[in-house]
């Protein structure tokens, strides 16, 4: 096992782990070479990924002379998943063990790398994640638009991916130990801005503990390519598509228990009372007529129920992140 001295950017151990580094590159043409630069000489591999860029950023990247640089080409741009993805196959054949993303635009600290590939080497996590929220600094720096739509968005996908305990979710900058790389369909993993979404979803359903760790993000000139009308046009329907599944997946499938037993039963129940109690509503709106006592608590009495119902199978969802064991 490999092991690491907590908050140490160095391996301490004798076996060396094998590390890559892999970039994205769409338009980043002009900063894409610093980042590489700025690489610590400890990593093995930096898998530059072309993805069809108009700037040839992967140009930029082979003329610098690294002999870790490997540059991958897209004909057609297939998104920052898509070029992940592409990484991470090429560190996998080449037997690497720990692959780290980053983004070529200069927003992630290349410095700040050991801190997040500690916890893979030290066996507390398969899978570590860039926060930006835990450093108050740091924030200040944040434009005011990323930092609300980064938190409301935050809570959604927790609920998808049933990491109730992240924060930060969308941070692009991770890390992952080969031992749940190789076991995750890359196939089926979402081509563009969902990539981090979806990537969290297929983690918890592959009981894969997550961690966090606190990472300020740079801000400089460059704008964001994710665009809120795209947010709030895909995401949604993807985070409940996802939500769905893993749910399924994991509470009737993989397992069933006592949160399976409050959704079976609460949900209908649920439904039921706010059909009925929202017919019953527009009726006696309508024809002025009061409804009821028995119809009123024949409507009230199953809501309230099925609602306590549904916030304990929401508990348990809470109460099974996957975590090592201690």
């Amino acid at each position: 096992m490999f092991q690491v001295a907590e908050g140490s950017r160095q391996v301490v151990d004798t076996a060396a782990p094998r590390l890559a580094v892999v970039i994205p590159c769409f338009r980043v043409a002009g900063s894409v070479g610093e980042v590489i630069r700025s690489v610590p000489q400890s990593v093995d591999h930096i898998l530059v990924v072309d993805d069809a860029c108009p700037e040839s950023s992967g140009d930029v990247a082979a003329a610098l002379g690294d002999p870790r640089v490997s540059v991958l080409r897209h004909e057609r741009n297939q998104g920052v998943g898509g070029a992940v993805v592409t990484g991470y196959r090429k560190a996998l054949e080449l037997g690497c063990d720990v692959v780290v993303k980053m983004d070529g635009d200069g927003q992630m600290d290349p410095a700040r790398l050991w801190d997040l590939v500690a916890p893979l080497l030290a066996d507390r996590a398969d899978y570590a994640k860039g926060n930006r929220f835990r450093n108050f600094q740091a924030l200040k720096s944040m434009p005011a638009t990323r930092l609300v739509g980064n938190s409301l968005l935050s809570f959604a996908v927790k609920a998808a991916s049933g990491y109730w305990n992240l924060m930060d979710p969308t941070n692009g900058y991770t890390a992952i130990h080969r031992r749940v790389l190789a076991t995750l369909d890359l196939d089926r993993l979402a081509r563009r801005y969902f990539f981090e979404s979806d990537m969290l979803i297929r983690l918890n359903l592959a009981n894969a503990v997550v961690a966090d760790v606190d990472i300020p993000a740079r801000y400089g000139t460059e704008g964001s390519s994710l665009r809120i009308s795209r947010v709030l046009a895909e995401f949604p329907f993807r985070l409940l598509r996802g939500f769905v599944r893993r749910v399924f997946l994991r509470y009737f499938v993989h397992d069933f228990n006592m949160a399976s037993i409050y959704l079976l039963v609460g949900l209908p129940m649920f439904a039921w009372g706010v059909v009925w109690g929202g017919y019953e509503w527009v009726e006696s709106l309508v024809t002025g007529v009061p409804r009821t006592a028995g119809t009123i608590m024949l409507v009230a009495l199953p809501t309230i129920l099925s609602f306590q119902m549904l916030l304990q199978a929401i508990q348990i969802d809470i109460a099974s992140v996957p975590r090592r064991n201690a």
